[in-house]
């Protein structure tokens, strides 16, 4: 597909940015999650996974800030993941009003969530955090629209697998995407609760 269909401030960053069109799996995986469905999203790195998760996120919330609930989450790894996926997040949104947050553990978690409760729209974080953070009453999910988890093969360590089951049961109901290299047992093991009607989009 090309980026005609975009919201026009996203096209706009997309083309500042250099981007004249996706690639062959962003147009293979790019109508699933502007659609609306739940999806795993497994291709080999630089297959151009995250940006096009990027793009579909910032077309479900309209290129625009609203109220102070976040509307997206996307899951990582740890620190360095989520202050990276900031960064690249902020490629495409410095033209609009959209607040990215990168929560983490290594960071003083009052001031996360007074951070939090003066307004985001998609917060980045590792999922100890995250959960620590909601279990705290420090965040609201009851807004969330998507529910990404990036680069998810490492959801076997750290209790992370289980962090996110026990998030994924505050949710109501939104749009699920699992992003990674391959497809592992843990990530399979989430068709038993809210990924049980995700679409596949995966190339070798």
């Amino acid at each position: 597909m090309s980026f005609k269909k975009l919201h026009p401030l996203l096209k706009e960053s997309l083309e500042n940015a250099g981007y004249e069109t996706s690639n062959a799996f962003q147009k293979k995986v790019l109508p699933t999650l502007k659609g609306g469905a739940s999806a795993y999203v497994i291709a080999p790195k630089g297959s151009g996974k995250t940006t096009a998760l990027i793009i579909a996120t910032i077309h479900k919330l309209k290129a625009a800030a609203f109220e102070d609930s976040p509307r997206a989450i996307i899951v990582v790894r740890d620190k360095a993941d989520a202050l990276a996926l900031k960064e690249e997040f902020e490629r495409f949104t410095k033209n609009t009003d959209l607040r990215v947050y990168a929560l983490y553990d290594e960071y003083d978690i009052e001031k996360q969530k007074e951070e939090v409760y003066y307004g985001q729209d998609i917060v980045i974080a590792t999922p100890a955090r995250l959960s620590k953070l909601y279990f705290l009453n420090g965040i609201h999910l009851g807004e969330i629209q998507l529910f990404a988890i990036e680069d998810a093969d490492y959801l076997g360590r750290n209790n992370a697998y289980n962090h996110i089951l026990r998030l994924s049961e505050s949710l109501s109901k939104c749009q699920y995407v699992i992003i990674a290299d391959e497809m592992n047992s843990k990530i399979l093991n989430y068709q038993n609760s809210f990924m049980n009607n995700a679409h596949l989009v995966k190339v070798k």
